[in-house]
């Protein structure tokens, strides 16, 4: 494509030499630390995908004649988009939160992928995670595999049952732990439960993933939505201060 195309070619890259460079200086659960073209910028996206996605954004802003400057000050205020690796910090424990609309055994292992590569020193990683009722039954036993393989502690709960018992969901899910993975597993009906329980095992510096819901106000039993938030129950439990942003 880029071999017969008559416009103009400019090409951008973190490890190669390229019209538009950058470094990362630091990549965390807190945002990533970079230096674009020898300017050094904060940004609350993390993971090298998101380095590149910064690159680009920066790249055509520059070439479209934005000031450089302004630019990384825009790209410093990006947020992601809500219920995608949507984090919360508690600043007293040093306590992470996230939520992610991970619910197939792909989203599932990449999101817990990215953490492991995230975290720090002896942080370990907290997964909330359940399934869906009247949906690929088949994938449950995965997703109990997948949190298991990628987490220190998984806790089982609910998602949506719709009109589906939690129990057998939960039961089709715990056909997937390993034997060697049972003592590490807690299976908790209620996600209120679950979520308060993972906030409550945490210690300093670890990690907390609630998978499966993301950006969703609500929970569906029986066809019925019942307001419940992810986000909203990690910020009462972990943040002396409930309406901080997270």
């Amino acid at each position: 494509m880029v071999q017969n195309t008559a416009a103009n070619v400019y090409r951008y890259s973190l490890h190669a030499m390229a019209d538009f460079r950058a470094r990362v200086l630091d990549n965390g659960i807190g945002g990533l630390h970079l230096s674009i073209n020898g300017q050094q910028v904060h940004a609350r996206l993390i993971g090298e995908f998101n380095a590149y996605n910064l690159l680009a954004v920066y790249a055509a802003a520059t070439l479209l004649g934005q000031d450089s400057t302004e630019t990384l000050v825009a790209l410093s205020q990006l947020r992601a988009a809500e219920g995608r690796f949507d984090y919360l910090i508690d600043p007293g424990s040093n306590i992470s939160a996230i939520v992610d609309y991970a619910h197939t055994p792909d989203a599932l292992e990449k999101v817990l992928d990215t953490i492991s590569r995230l975290r720090k020193g002896k942080a370990r990683i907290i997964t909330v995670v359940g399934c869906g009722g009247d949906r690929d039954r088949a994938k449950r036993p995965e997703m109990a595999k997948v949190a298991c393989r990628l987490s220190d502690q998984v806790i089982l709960t609910s998602d949506n049952p719709r009109t589906e018992p939690p129990e057998q969901i939960l039961a089709d899910m715990q056909a997937g732990i390993p034997a060697d993975a049972i003592r590490k597993t807690l299976t908790l009906v209620d996600r209120r439960t679950a979520i308060q329980t993972a906030c409550r095992m945490a210690v300093n510096g670890d990690i907390i993933l609630v998978a499966g819901k993301g950006h969703e106000k609500y929970q569906e039993i029986n066809g019925v939505k019942y307001p419940f938030d992810d986000k909203e129950m990690l910020k009462n439990e972990l943040l002396a201060d409930p309406s901080q942003p997270g």
